[in-house]
Formats: C-alpha cells, sequence, structure tokens
C-alpha cells in the first residue's frame, strides 16, 4: 500500500491535493473529518474536541483512529491512500511505523491568502474573524503541525493561481510515484 500524508494550516490547499489524489485514485482519509464526526457526538465545536481528544488519549489518538480505520478495509499493495489534515510529529512517527515508505506533503500559504480562502469557503468551523481565526493557527501550531512542515519530504507554496499550484501537485504526485 503507497501512504503519502498532507500537512498545513487551515485554508493552505490540502482539500485540492485530496480532490486531484482522489480523481487519481487515491483513497483519501481526512484527519478533520474525524475529529469533526466525534465532535457531533459530543455536541461541542470540532476545535474544543481535537483539543479533548489529546488531552484524554495523547497525541496520538487521530492517528490511531486513522491508521484503524485504513487497516479495516484491508487494501491491497498496490492501492494508494492519503491522508490529509496531520497536525504533529507524533502523527508522522505513527505512521512511518504502520506504512513502508509513509512521505508527507506540506502546503503553505501565508496568512492573509488563507484567511481570504476561509472566509469565503465559508466551512462550518471556518471563522470569518480575524481574531478567531488567528487562534486557530495557534492552536494548530500548539500540536505541532509547524514541526510537521519544516519535516516534510515536499513542499508547494500556494500563493499563485489554481493553474500553477495545480500543476506543482501533479509534479509532486509525478515525483512520489515514478
Amino acid at each position: 500500500m503507497n501512504v503519502i500524508g498532507v500537512s498545513g494550516l487551515p485554508g493552505s490547499g490540502k482539500s485540492l491535493i485530496s480532490k486531484i489524489a482522489i480523481e487519481q485514485d487515491f483513497n483519501v482519509f481526512n484527519m478533520g473529518d474525524i475529529v469533526r464526526e466525534e465532535s457531533k457526538k459530543r455536541n461541542k465545536s470540532s476545535s474544543e474536541t481535537a483539543v479533548e481528544l489529546r488531552k484524554e488519549h495523547g497525541d496520538y489518538v487521530v492517528a490511531k483512529f486513522t491508521i484503524n480505520k485504513i487497516l479495516n478495509l484491508n487494501f491491497d499493495k498496490n492501492t494508494k491512500v492519503m491522508i490529509e489534515g496531520i497536525r504533529s510529529q507524533y502523527e508522522v512517527e505513527l505512521f512511518k511505523e504502520s506504512f513502508k515508505e509513509f512521505k508527507i506533503i506540506s502546503v503553505f500559504a501565508s496568512p492573509t491568502t488563507r484567511f481570504e480562502r476561509l472566509k469565503s469557503r465559508n466551512r462550518s468551523d471556518d471563522s470569518i474573524n480575524y481574531e478567531d481565526f488567528n487562534s486557530r493557527d495557534k492552536r494548530e501550531l500548539n500540536f505541532g503541525i509547524g514541526n510537521v512542515v519544516a519535516c516534510s519530504d515536499y513542499m508547494i507554496i500556494n500563493e499563485s493561481n489554481l493553474e500553477d499550484y495545480e500543476k506543482n501537485i501533479d509534479k509532486i504526485f509525478d515525483k512520489i510515484f515514478k
């Protein structure tokens, strides 16, 4: 099984990588979806739930849920899997232990660019208030996402137009799956 991870702060462009991956027959697992599912069960916000889960079960908890979901599907060795939304080095370590040759792609976009994107995508856990946006970034950075981005195998800067970004994604996929 070929497994790659995607990391980046909210609004950086992870979702487009996943969309392209699906078009290329990847099975995509979004770690944020796992947190959102749990937040519905708890009737709390996803930000509260993300912090609580880690306090209750440790820094590996969302990665463990994701790995279990993947392994329970019994994919064959040629299956391509993408894990979107990796937030910490703890998660990276667990994925590397679980999946041979695991690689990370990180996406970077400036805070200004990301804030504008989040305002326009209008997802329930996105804020149109800059202070809330900034607080979310700080929480993500406290999880360790900065270290994940800094130690990634591949980096994409997503500050230009959509066409250039898609070309950069394709180039990375070509490098990984030669």
